[in-house]
This record gives C-alpha cells, sequence and structure tokens, in this order.
C-alpha cells in the first residue's frame, strides 16, 4: 500500500493541469489500480477556489477514465461517515482513523488521509453500503 500527493507547484492554470494529469498518470502506471474513487466537489465561500478544485477533480478523473478505470464519487459526508461514524468528523478524527484502519505507523498528512479515507469508503461501503454513486466511462470519445 502506498499513498501521497501530486503537487502542481506554481505556474499558470494548464501547467499545474499539466503537473496533475502527468503525476496520476505516473501514479496509475506503477501502482495500476482497478478502480478510482474521488471526492465530489463542495461549493467553498471563496468561488475561486472551488473552480480550482474543480478543474483539479476533473483532471483527477480524466487520468483515471483514460486509463480505462471506473471511477466513484462521494461526498465528504459520506467519507466520514464511512470511516469516523459520523459526517461531520474533523480533519483530525479523519487522520486518526485512517491511521488505526490501516495500522500505519504515522499519521497520515490531512490530504493523504482524506484520499485514503475516500478509498477506506469505497472498499468498505461504497458497493455494499447503498451509498449513491456516479461511475464514468468512456463510450465514443465521451464521458458518461
Amino acid at each position: 500500500m502506498t499513498s501521497g500527493c501530486v503537487k502542481s507547484g506554481a505556474g499558470d492554470t494548464p501547467s499545474r493541469l499539466k503537473a496533475i494529469l502527468e503525476g496520476l498518470n505516473e501514479v496509475i502506471a506503477r501502482h495500476r489500480p482497478r478502480e478510482v474513487a474521488i471526492e465530489r466537489v463542495f461549493v467553498n465561500v471563496n468561488p475561486q477556489s472551488t473552480l480550482a478544485l474543480g478543474q483539479a477533480r476533473g483532471t483527477a478523473i480524466c487520468a483515471a477514465v483514460l486509463a480505462g478505470l471506473p471511477v466513484a464519487e462521494y461526498t465528504a459526508l459520506q467519507v466520514k461517515q464511512s470511516v469516523v461514524g459520523h459526517g461531520r468528523a474533523a480533519k483530525d478524527q479523519v487522520q486518526h482513523m485512517v491511521k488505526r484502519l490501516l495500522a500505519l505507523q504515522g499519521e497520515p498528512s490531512a490530504d493523504a488521509a482524506d484520499a485514503l479515507a475516500c478509498a477506506i469508503c469505497h472498499a468498505h461501503g461504497g458497493r455494499l453500503g447503498g451509498f449513491i454513486t456516479r461511475t464514468y466511462k468512456i463510450k465514443s470519445g465521451r464521458l458518461v
């Protein structure tokens, strides 16, 4: 098992999205996942942050779909409910439970814990717990 964060660095939006795409392509090639779970975007107070997050998320979905991987989406509430037991859990609670559930030596970073929690949600409850998911695939060159 492995986890980490793909950093986009500095630069304009296209360059940063390219860095995300290339980083995820590398991760997919190296670890060969069978499925991808991703957190749904929530509306932030700052519209610019929400837009940037949506663009990065779209890039992640495209990387997975282009690699032929199904993508399931979960809300933050679903992820927290699955991992901590209640949907209003704080970030440190999510980090602690991810550490315990995966028997990690140390606590993962907040971003890594969020991603791992999403994967745990998918593994434990995504298909069995009745969560509503959206799976993307390519059909005739289009996302469906």
